[in-house]
């Protein structure tokens, strides 16, 4: 047997033989029942015009190996088959960061893809594909953003992160709920699937947790295939945990606490971050709100709403969630010192879009969050308190900033409520039911999720439409992700939508088309002819 044979015949028999010491989450697909060390595939994320981060996180079936630093090797290439390597490098795969590995590359020319790629001993990484921003002062003649979020594992297959991958987007944003802590439901009727894992509370717990939804060959592909920006929202750690405050917190504010820093510092190590976003050596804080700037054609406020946000209004210490309330029995709702992002942060956002405006720097000033912006007004009166809607306050102040500083193109991007949803954002949101009012600021696309269910139904939203003029689609019964095409001329957003979740091979079609121009706030059906249309 040639050498080259016999290296690779030990090196698969060794990985059969340790098949046994596999993580849990290996025994809930059977896809990833082998000892790759790059099983949960790579990614890169952030880019900048001389530079992105890459990453990747072993999987190490022998627990001598668990307990070890590792080194890996990477490399970048102007091709696929690495024959014009541009930079290579060893870095430390080290256990107390769960063996992740995060490179932080400068050095790179501006608005260029790159080929990269990891090794450990005789393994190799699946090849990864990235790009850096234009430079600063650069206008690109277009930019496709992919946005999605929410993809509980038992909910649905991820065909739609297939369908994603062949749409070709320069960059995808995703917006939170990355995981989801719970376990399988004992009923499994409806579900695509179900994992093995219990809920999650512990380090190793989350990490597992991750390293399951990573197993996915189709989310796997849409990583590899161009960078992200990350954010989360609160199933990366606790369903609707607020600030330093979760289920039962108030009772042992140190357990949650306890909780939340294993769950971020899960996020961190599966995540492509900078280590810049690393504030506390114990994991109590992260710098998850940044800015990305893509030349002069968009710039991109990625916001964290989750870490700094005050305890829901009138939401009980010990409630497994927020709920719902009337205004007129939640005196709190109104208090308008009550904040979603924190005051740092909403000083820092209301500078972004103050330099936005000067000079004409931004064409298209995109704000990405979590969750629907827009107000939702219910038919029966009640309010959401975990969305703005439960912090009104906090949203005028930003409608303030909107309107102050006028950036020339204003969009925000959203997710979390598992729909649909496309708005004019107007001056003034309305108070006490009333409804909102003033000019058109900015357009709104609330995307649907990956796979996570809607829970409610097509009727109930087609009524809270009709209860919503500023609302002009809003759509429960399909999931997938977005796409913006943006040019210097106009903001395209198409909605996609997989046909049958439930099978990972789905086919997936367009829901609708909406486009806003240059110096028209509204968004509008691309059927339809936008600059006709009465932006108020």
């Amino acid at each position: 047997m040639p050498p080259e044979q016999r290296r690779s015949f030990l090196r698969h028999a060794a990985w059969a033989a340790a098949a046994a010491t596999l993580p849990r989450w290996a025994w809930s697909n059977p896809l990833s029942l082998q000892s790759n060390p790059f099983a949960l595939g790579v990614a890169s994320g952030d880019p900048a015009p001389d530079g992105v981060v890459l990453w990747t996180r072993l999987v190490l079936a022998n627990p001598a190996q668990m307990q070890t630093a590792h080194t890996v090797r990477w490399e970048v290439a102007h091709d696929a088959r690495f024959a014009q390597i541009v930079q290579k490098g060893e870095a430390a795969a080290l256990p107390n960061l769960g063996h992740s590995v995060h490179v932080e590359l400068t050095g790179l020319a501006p608005a260029r893809w790159y080929h990269y790629r990891f090794m450990l001993g005789d393994a190799v990484s699946a090849t990864g594909r990235t790009r850096t921003a234009p430079e600063a002062d650069a206008m690109d003649a277009h930019l496709r953003i992919a946005f999605a979020s929410c993809q509980r594992w038992e909910h649905g297959h991820y065909a739609a992160w297939r369908h994603l991958r062949a749409d070709q987007p320069d960059l995808v944003l995703f917006l939170g709920d990355y995981i989801y802590e719970y376990a399988s439901p004992q009923s499994t009727t409806g579900l695509a699937r179900v994992h093995a894992l219990r809920h999650a509370s512990t380090l190793a717990d989350f990490r597992d947790r991750y390293a399951l939804h990573k197993s996915d060959p189709a989310l796997q592909a849409a990583h590899a295939a161009c960078p992200w920006a990350v954010t989360w929202d609160d199933h990366e750690v606790q369903n609707d945990y607020a600030g330093a405050q979760g289920k039962g917190s108030q009772g042992d504010p140190g357990a949650f606490l306890a909780l939340r820093s294993a769950a971020w510092q899960a996020f961190y190590e599966n995540m492509p971050l900078r280590a810049a976003s690393l504030l506390a050596p114990d994991f109590g804080a992260l710098q998850v709100y940044r800015r990305l700037r893509w030349g002069r054609l968009a710039q991109m406020h990625l916001l964290d709403s989750r870490q700094h946000r005050q305890w829901q209004a009138c939401r009980p210490a010990d409630a497994g969630g927020a709920s719902a309330v009337r205004p007129q029995d939640c005196a709190a709702l109104a208090d308008p010192q009550r904040t979603l992002l924190g005051a740092a942060q909403e000083h820092w956002l209301d500078a972004g879009l103050a330099a936005d405006a000067q000079h004409d720097r931004t064409r298209w000033s995109v704000i990405a969050q979590q969750t629907l912006f827009s107000p939702r007004r219910y038919p029966s009166g009640v309010v959401s308190t975990d969305s703005w809607d439960g912090y009104p306050g906090a949203r005028a102040r930003l409608l303030q900033s909107l309107a102050r500083h006028s950036p020339r193109n204003s969009v925000l991007l959203g997710g979390d409520i598992h729909q649909n949803y496309v708005c004019k954002v107007l001056a003034d949101a309305g108070a006490d039911g009333q409804q909102p009012a003033g000019p058109v600021i900015a357009s709104e696309f609330c995307g649907t999720s990956i796979s996570s269910r809607a829970g409610t139904t097509q009727d109930k939203v087609d009524a809270i439409a009709r209860h919503n003029p500023h609302v002009l689609l809003a759509r429960c019964d399909l999931r997938g992700y977005g796409l913006a095409d943006i040019t210097p001329q106009r903001w395209t957003t198409t909605l996609r939508g997989v046909d049958d979740p439930l099978l990972a091979n789905s086919g997936a079609s367009t829901l609708a088309r909406f486009v806003v121009e240059d110096g028209q706030a509204a968004p509008c059906r691309r059927e339809m002819i936008c600059s006709l249309i009465d932006s108020n």
